[in-house]
């Protein structure tokens, strides 16, 4: 018997094949959190584990409608490439494409064997490593929103939303859901270990929530990755689209990526509960709170990533635009559920859906270690219903003020580290650009008659 039929990913292959599986789908994030990938036959996964496939590094600074942004160490040096290796211990199969099974992959630069910079997996791996040096680690637990929609072939979008209905607020059922997507959706997700626990019908008509246990960052980062993207596949094989776009559609709320943020030491223990203490939380929970305030402004710029994502924020929408915390209230933009003990955590409720789920825990990680390390306390926390500008300053409203507010964050920067932050600068501002140049439906509808 040779080495190689007693390797890891000789076993994984014997499992596979015994399953039915032939193909094997190796997806990694790019940078705004889109799912790249290639299928692999079974009997290639071999060398696809021990050289890797070659992609080319520019991947990650394409834009969605497929410009390659010039990014440095992309156009620049020649689209160079970048190495991707499955990582087989993600391996899972995928419930709606017979045959097929899926893993997430590593990437790197294969000039220098190390992590690909824009890599957003990696970058926070290198955030919860800062973490555990000091003794602390990350248990987050994300919650997403997004909309199910239905081809509307004639209309400027090409899509409406799958279901109208108004005052459908926390249901399941037929009542908002009347193909039964969601029972659907739970039962596909179920087998594919993603932590997938409830689900329900949200705030307005064809807006959905899929709940996902906390698990420690690095799981829920994958998790919430591989969610989006099954979410996205399954609509699709339906005809549908489903969007995690901050706010698809005028006149009706937004969809948020809330994030349940708390610490455990190397017992298990959950290092942000201190009953003798202030409200209950650590001097370690309330610096984190400190910290994220403190870097929100930045951290904006991650958590709201796109030009559409600062049309979700106003008065009423439940959509945090201010800079405060708050003890259980959802007007805050940190929240501080009422649970202690094991159940002590922060809700982070700045992110809105479209963000990247590893840039999102990574800079929210990073400004709460910041805090942990500044020692400093928040502000006295928001009493009654928020958004008073004057009681707490405001958020960025736009992308690129948030850009330009993670640029001049320097200790935020550093912690993300320099060419991550540099890169991901160049290839937003390029969405800014581009975007002031187009005219849209709005302008004309506004101006051409009458002007």
């Amino acid at each position: 018997m040779s080495a190689s039929d007693t390797s890891p990913v000789h076993h994984h292959m014997e499992r596979l094949a015994a399953e039915g599986i032939d193909v094997v789908r190796v997806t990694y994030p790019d940078l705004i959190g889109t799912e790249r990938a290639r299928d692999v036959l079974l009997d290639h996964l071999p060398a696809a584990c021990d050289h890797g496939l070659a992609f080319c590094r520019a991947v990650y600074h394409t834009s969605p409608q497929g410009d390659v942004v010039p990014v440095s160490g992309g156009l620049d040096a020649g689209l160079p490439d970048i190495c991707v290796r499955p990582d087989l211990g993600t391996l899972t199969a995928l419930p709606w494409e017979p045959g097929v099974a899926t893993c997430l992959g590593d990437v790197t630069d294969p000039a220098t064997g190390v992590a690909a910079p824009e890599s957003p997996r990696d970058l926070l791996r290198a955030v919860v490593d800062r973490c555990h040096e000091h003794g602390l680690r990350p248990v987050v637990g994300p919650e997403l929103e997004y909309f199910l929609c239905d081809a509307a072939p004639g209309t400027p979008a090409g899509w409406h939303r799958y279901d109208q209905a108004a005052g459908v607020v926390y249901t399941a059922g037929l009542r908002a859901d009347g193909d039964n997507h969601l029972l659907r959706t739970l039962r596909l997700l179920r087998a594919m270990d993603l932590g997938v626990t409830s689900g329900n019908h949200e705030f307005d008509g064809s807006q959905f929530e899929i709940n996902l246990t906390h698990c420690d960052a690095m799981a829920a980062a994958d998790r919430a990755f591989r969610f989006k993207a099954a979410i996205k596949e399954l609509a699709r094989r339906e005809g549908r689209l489903a969007t995690f776009m901050a706010k698809p559609f005028n006149g009706v709320g937004g969809s948020g990526f809330h994030l349940h943020l708390s610490c455990v030491d190397d017992r298990d223990d959950n290092v942000f509960d201190d009953p003798s203490a202030p409200y209950g939380l650590s001097a370690t929970a309330r610096h984190a709170v400190a910290g994220i305030l403190g870097h929100a402004p930045a951290l904006a710029a991650l958590a709201n990533p796109t030009i559409n994502s600062y049309k979700r924020f106003g008065p009423d929408t439940l959509a945090p635009w201010l800079i405060d915390w708050g003890l259980d209230n959802r007007s805050a933009m940190i929240r501080i559920p009422p649970e202690r003990g094991s159940g002590s955590r922060l809700e982070l409720r700045l992110g809105d859906a479209s963000a990247n789920p590893y840039l999102l825990i990574a800079g929210t990680l990073a400004a709460a270690l910041l805090g942990v390390l500044a020692g400093e306390e928040p502000p006295a926390p928001l009493e009654g219903y928020g958004y008073d500008t004057a009681k707490s300053a405001v958020l960025p409203m736009g992308l690129p003020a948030a850009l330009d507010a993670l640029e001049t964050d320097t200790a935020l920067a550093e912690v993300l580290g320099k060419d991550f932050t540099t890169s991901y600068l160049a290839y937003k501002r390029d969405e800014v650009a581009r975007f002031q140049r187009h005219v849209t439906d709005w302008e004309f509808t506004e101006y051409a008659y009458h002007l």
